[in-house]
């Protein structure tokens, strides 16, 4: 692997083998320190000025690849997590869960399809009411956050998910959400859909054109569901 690299003002320097293995090894007890996934910005900042983070990554994950413990990207960010093939013997210490409710479930699922969603919005594409307990729960879980508000009168929070939920579920991206045949092949959706159905496409964490940001998010989740004045 090439040891050259840049400095923060572009200049090209070169880079001694010892020094590459020192960064390595600083990544190495950042990311098996943090109690949360570490995107890049924060591992720049702590590794030495000119570090190139990205390929410190991939040799990390390559050294890792076949180990108990496997270097995963999470959304934009990075932890070490228990290899998939080995993830059976943490079950007998796992924390019991108590399951998500129907409602919740299909809430979860509107709001990872078609976020930025709101409130109004979920109820629709449900058919039914959503109660505020519901909303709280997945706030509460850590896989749902508000995203910011809608630019209509009444300016209602929207939702979206969060790099919890894909960490939750072993996903890398919402691109990497099930698709249409996924779907259909693990019986969970009909396979008699309209031919003009297509599965909703989920922006990134940023805010789309039609959101602003949410400068005055309420101390009680409940009150999130609340369109402002």
């Amino acid at each position: 692997m090439n040891d050259a690299t840049q400095d923060r003002g572009g200049n090209v320097t070169s880079m001694t083998p010892s020094a590459r293995r020192a960064e390595l090894r600083i990544l190495e007890a950042l990311l098996f320190a943090a109690a949360e996934p570490l995107d890049m910005a924060t591992l720049r900042g702590r590794l030495p000025d000119g570090a190139n983070v990205p390929a410190l990554l991939a040799e990390l994950q390559s050294a890792y690849a076949n180990r108990g413990v496997n270097l995963v990207q999470v959304g934009e960010r990075w932890r070490f997590r228990t290899a998939d093939d080995l993830a059976y013997l943490m079950r007998r210490d796992a924390v019991e869960q108590k399951p998500l409710s129907r409602a919740a479930l299909e809430t979860l699922a509107i709001i990872a399809y078609h976020q930025p969603v709101t409130r109004a919005e979920i109820e629709e594409i449900r058919g039914v009411s959503t109660s505020k307990g519901v909303i709280d729960v997945l706030l509460e879980t850590g896989w749902v956050r508000m995203r910011g508000r809608r630019r209509t009168p009444g300016r209602p929070v929207t939702l979206g998910t969060t790099p919890a939920f894909l960490d939750q579920f072993g996903l890398e991206s919402l691109k990497d959400l099930p698709g249409l045949e996924d779907l259909k092949g693990a019986g969970l959706l009909d396979s008699r859909v309209p031919d003009n159905f297509t599965m909703p496409n989920p922006p990134g964490e940023e805010l789309t054109a039609d959101e602003e940001a949410l400068d005055d998010a309420p101390d009680d989740p409940a009150a999130a569901e609340e369109p402002k004045d």
